[in-house]
């Protein structure tokens, strides 16, 4: 388990411009100062993450992010009502902001969240900071919701891991953008579409071409070693098969009762452990229901030609 100490050493190998993984509720982050442009350089060299796909600076409250962005009232209605949690909101900056431009690709929004796991929140009370977090993972590949993946994918490439046990949510969060006045939806995640319509009253828009404003827009990402094919009612030759539901051929199963919450937790720790001794792997059909619709992201996603 974490330990006090542990949070303080965490926080001071920030401040020295070190690497932190770290867990929260969708996956482990991998942290670094938002506010220094040499640290945030070693998070995209550790990753191997091209510099156009932006960060998220993640922070410890409402306040916090409202120092570094500008709320729209609808934004801002939106983080009263899932801060924290697995929510990601895209404004633009503050004019004194002083996050890294590298996190943000050079553009003038940037990527606010307040996760709810406690020892990232403990973390970046200790800091006192925003701290950049992309999944603390090899960039593309399959993201890591155990301090085992971070080690297996990153190795030392990392100063520090705390480790907080298994992703609760386990698929990233829902990235929500208000640039133009419309609140778009840019990447389902752990905070379902119905959810953040219903607080709204309004449906979300569709994300709009030109350059990404937030990660987990590639076409090719969160990518096994081996090969997947969607959509499987059974698997074929040299398969190993995920199931869901009703569809179970074998020992792995996303939710054998066809639960997308149980689902999400467990996909990526699944494509993990398969990954880890299949070259072909078949997964079951998923509705696009719910946090179906954020699993059926991250599939497509991570099917997608490599390039």
């Amino acid at each position: 388990m974490t330990r006090d100490d542990d949070i303080a050493h965490a926080a001071e190998v920030l401040r020295q411009g070190g690497l932190v993984a770290f867990p929260t509720e969708t996956v482990y982050g991998l942290g670094a100062d938002a506010c220094s442009d040499v640290a945030v350089a070693k998070v995209f060299a550790a990753k191997g993450r091209p510099q156009f796909n932006p960060l998220i600076a993640h922070v410890s409250d409402l306040a916090a992010a409202e120092a570094l962005g500008q709320f729209p009232p609808a934004a801002r209605k939106l983080a009263e009502a899932f801060w924290p949690g697995p929510l990601t909101i895209v404004v633009e900056r503050t004019p004194t902001c002083p996050v890294s431009r590298l996190a943000s690709a050079g553009l003038s929004s940037l990527a606010l969240r307040v996760p709810s796991h406690p020892v990232a929140l403990a973390l970046l009370k200790a800091f006192g900071g925003p701290v950049v977090a992309p999944s603390a993972n090899a960039s593309g590949r399959i993201s890591p919701t155990t301090a085992a993946h971070v080690r297996a994918s990153l190795g030392t490439g990392v100063d520090m891991i705390l480790d907080g046990g298994p992703s609760r949510v386990g698929v990233e969060s829902t990235v929500i953008s208000f640039l133009d006045g419309t609140p778009r939806l840019l990447r389902p995640g752990g905070l379902s579409r119905d959810k953040i319509e219903a607080c709204l009253g309004q449906p979300l828009s569709a994300a709009t071409a030109g350059p990404l404003h937030a990660p987990g827009q590639l076409e090719s990402h969160y990518a096994p070693r081996a090969s997947l094919r969607l959509n499987a009612d059974a698997p074929k030759p040299g398969e190993i098969y995920l199931g869901f539901g009703g569809h179970a051929h074998g020992p792995h199963t996303l939710s054998a009762r066809a639960d997308l919450i149980e689902a999400a937790a467990n996909l990526f720790s699944k494509l993990h452990e398969i990954d880890a001794g299949a070259s072909a792997i078949a997964v079951a059909p998923i509705p696009e229901t719910g946090l179906g619709e954020a699993i059926n992201d991250r599939l497509r996603r991570a099917a997608a030609p490599r390039g």
